[in-house]
């Protein structure tokens, strides 16, 4: 969509992908005139009884489009159908359904009966039937937009609505690095002991775009703290000791490094609701997480159970030809909880038996992500792997099943997405990383740097 606002009234073409990844996306377009494809309505019908992930969303768009639509007559359908207003200071567009079927073709020598065709073919039969009119074709698909501007349609967008930041590379990363030494940029400040806690209170000049929970380091390794507080003119920091933050284990295992550190201490702090750990293949996320819910759970017994959850691609289709229970189906899906553990106890004398004993131990139960919605789940500790795959309304369901003392543990690689219809820019993950930047009860951790292997580091590097 576009973000600049003039008076000039547009014409918008929605691809079928756009309604897939946001089904109430043609509200959005304020006093602009929408245009549905017949084409577009076809695909939502044969997606909807797929049993996939995205057959939900497209009974939910087909829905939406059906209750503005439900009280028109085939005339008004014609004319247009105002769209509903989101504010009073909108003038309010028009929705479209257009049978493109009957258009003629405005691209020769491309197949007919591509649907991507029909689609690009309808947005130019529009540029050229309602020029100067900007007519806009909207789509996620790359590849179609690249088709299109070949075809000779002047405007084509991606939907950028729901995208909070340009660019991954700007996405926060829960902490910032101080050049140098800590203590010589700031200088003075005021310091206050609160029991064993140490507390430095400097001025917002400081940091002026802090964040409450975000961690303070240094590039001298002589420093590293917490921003508890935020005022009007000063930044309340914990200081924690760069050596006794790397020295603080769970279950057993010790940080590798600064961010593995700084990742430990948001898990085992019990005031966090939310942690989101985020970084490449090979960082330690789900090692991490594992290790602080076992020693939540098992060694201070702050928690009554560890539930552990994914999304993959195929899931919806695949899980109920699996044999076995619910946690046998998911047993492949979340094989790297399963590694983990063993990793914690390849040393015991029997490492196979102590994992199950722990599994029991700490009560660790394997669900499904499509198994979540409707449930309300009390003081647990919920680790949800993977959620790079997952939208920002998917995130959303397993966010609000939290109750009362449970504590959410979300991990994930941008740079490994397999959904169809998510971008790093889209990806739920990236949604929540800045949505909860400012609240109190979360924290972020990017787990800058690979420790699984010499290998696994150089592949994330140079491939």
């Amino acid at each position: 969509m576009a973000r600049k606002k003039d008076n000039e009234k547009k014409i918008y073409v929605l691809d079928t992908n756009i309604l897939l990844h946001e089904p109430f996306a043609f509200l959005n377009f304020q006093e602009h005139d929408v245009i549905i494809p017949m084409t577009v309505l076809e695909e939502l019908d044969h997606i909807k009884d797929r049993n996939k992930d995205v057959s939900r969303d497209a009974r939910v768009a087909i829905r939406a489009l059906e209750d503005v639509l439900k009280d028109a007559s085939p005339d008004q359908m014609l004319q247009g159908v105002a769209i509903p207003r989101q504010s009073e200071q909108n003038q309010g567009g028009h929705l479209f359904i257009i049978n493109d079927h009957h258009i003629s073709d405005e691209i020769p020598g491309l197949p007919g009966g591509e649907n991507d065709h029909l689609i690009i073919n309808t947005a130019l039969y529009l540029q050229r039937e309602k020029s100067p009119t900007k007519v806009i074709l909207v789509t996620k698909d790359i590849n179609m937009r690249l088709k299109a501007k070949g075809a000779g349609l002047k405007l084509v967008e991606d939907y950028r609505t729901d995208q909070l930041i340009d660019d991954v590379r700007f996405l926060y990363k829960g902490y910032y690095v101080f050049s140098g030494e800590f203590w010589r940029q700031v200088g003075e400040c005021r310091s206050e002991n609160a029991g064993r806690s140490t507390y430095h209170y400097v001025s917002c000049s400081l940091l002026p775009n802090a964040y409450v929970n975000e961690y303070l380091i240094d590039e001298a390794e002589s420093f590293a703290g917490k921003v508890v507080s935020i005022t009007e003119t000063e930044i309340c920091i914990q200081d924690f000791g760069y050596e006794q933050l790397m020295h603080r284990q769970a279950w057993g295992i010790r940080p590798k490094n600064i961010y593995q550190a700084m990742a430990m201490q948001a898990l085992l702090d019990p005031h966090l609701d939310l942690v989101i750990l985020t970084g490449p293949a090979g960082c330690g996320k789900t090692l991490i997480a594992l290790a602080a819910a076992l020693e939540l759970v098992i060694e201070k017994g702050m928690y009554d159970k560890v539930i552990v959850t994914r999304n993959t691609p195929e899931i919806a289709e695949s899980i109920g030809f699996l044999p076995g229970t619910e946690a046998e189906k998911m047993a492949p899906w979340l094989a790297a909880i399963t590694d983990s553990l063993e990793v914690l106890h390849k040393t015991d004398e029997h490492p196979h038996a102590s994992v199950n004993y722990i599994m029991e131990k700490a009560n660790i139960q394997f669900k499904s992500v499509n198994f979540m919605r409707g449930r309300s789940i009390q003081n647990a500790i919920v680790i949800l792997d993977e959620c790079q795959n997952l939208s920002a309304a998917q995130l959303k369901t397993i966010i609000t099943r939290c109750g009362e003392g449970t504590k959410l543990i979300c991990s994930g690689n941008l740079s490994q997405i397999d959904s169809n219809y998510l971008t790093a820019v889209t990806s739920g993950l990236t949604y929540i990383v800045e949505r909860f930047k400012n609240f109190e009860g979360s924290a972020t951790i990017n787990l800058n740097g690979v420790v699984r292997s010499r290998l696994a580091s150089f592949a994330e590097v140079n491939l």
